[in-house]
C-alpha cells in the first residue's frame, strides 16, 4: 500500500494553478509519492500531468462535481488516462431523505455514469461520510449502494474518520468491502468530533492499516478536513511520520 496525501486538506493552497504547483513540490518535500486531487481550482490534464511527473507524484484518485459526473463522464474519462489515475470519484452526496434525496434516485443518477466510465477504463468511485449510516426502513444506505453497483462499476473510498461517526467500525466496513475500497482515507478522531493529525487522536490505526492490507487497499490517504488553524503542511508531516513509522511509505 500507498501512503497519499488527500489534497483537500491543502485545498485553499491549490486555487490558482501557480499555488497548486508549489503545493504539489511540498507534498512531494514531505516524502509522499501519491495524491489525491480534491478540492483545487480547474486545470489542464495535460498540465496535472505535466506537474505530477516534475514531482515524482502519481494520483491515485480524485473528486468530481456531481455536474462533471453526470454531464461530461467521457471527457472525464479522458482526462483521467491523461494524468494516469483510474479512479474517478464522487465526495459528497447529502442523502437528504426528506427531500427525496434517497438511494434510489442516487442509483438512477449514478448506475449511468458509472456505466459510462467504465466502458471509458475508469472506475467511480464514492467517498462516504456518515450519512450513508442512516437507515432506510431496516438497511442502512451503505448497504443499499454496494448492492445496487456491481464492485466492477463502483467502488468506495472507504473514510475511517466518517464511518466512526455514523457508529461503525472502520476496520469491519473495509474488511466487508475487500476488493472494492483501493483507496482508504485516513483521518484521526479525537475528543469532541474533531479531525487530528493521524495518530494524535483516538482511533485504532492498527486493525485499521491492517484490515486495509488484507483486503486489498492500494492507497492509503491521509486527509484532515480542518486543521483548526495549525499549518495544514505541518500536519500532512506529522501524519506521514506517524505512517511511515509503521513500516509505510
Amino acid at each position: 500500500m500507498k501512503i497519499g496525501a488527500q489534497l483537500y486538506t491543502v485545498r485553499e493552497h491549490t486555487q490558482t494553478l501557480g499555488d497548486f504547483s508549489e503545493t504539489l513540490k511540498r507534498v512531494a518535500d514531505i516524502g509522499y509519492k501519491t495524491v489525491q486531487v480534491s478540492g483545487s481550482c480547474a486545470f489542464p490534464a495535460e498540465w496535472l500531468k505535466g506537474e505530477l511527473e516534475k514531482n515524482g507524484l502519481e494520483c491515485a484518485v480524485t473528486h468530481n462535481s456531481a455536474e462533471r459526473l453526470i454531464n461530461e463522464a467521457e471527457k472525464l474519462a479522458e482526462e483521467h488516462k491523461i494524468f494516469g489515475c483510474k479512479y474517478c470519484g464522487l465526495g459528497w452526496n447529502a442523502f437528504d431523505l426528506d427531500k427525496g434525496d434517497t438511494p434510489e434516485a442516487f442509483i438512477e443518477k449514478y448506475l449511468p455514469v458509472a456505466k459510462r466510465l467504465s466502458a471509458d477504463g475508469v472506475k467511480f468511485m464514492y467517498h462516504n461520510h456518515d450519512q450513508e449510516f442512516k437507515k432506510v426502513g431496516r438497511r442502512l444506505i451503505f448497504d443499499i449502494l454496494a448492492e445496487a453497483f456491481s464492485p466492477e462499476l463502483m467502488g468506495f473510498i472507504v473514510d475511517a474518520f466518517w464511518i466512526q461517526a455514523g457508529g461503525g467500525d472502520p476496520a469491519a466496513w473495509i474488511r466487508k468491502f475487500a476488493g472494492r475500497a483501493p483507496c482508504i482515507h485516513l483521518k484521526d478522531f479525537a475528543y469532541g468530533r474533531r479531525f487530528a493529525v493521524i495518530g494524535e487522536g483516538n482511533m485504532n490505526f492498527d486493525s485499521i492499516i491492517n484490515a486495509a492490507a488484507d483486503s486489498g487497499a492500494e492507497y492509503l490517504l491521509v486527509e484532515q478536513d480542518d486543521c483548526y488553524g495549525e499549518d495544514p503542511f505541518e500536519c500532512l508531516k506529522r501524519s506521514f511520520e506517524y505512517l511511515k513509522a509503521k513500516g509505510l511509505e
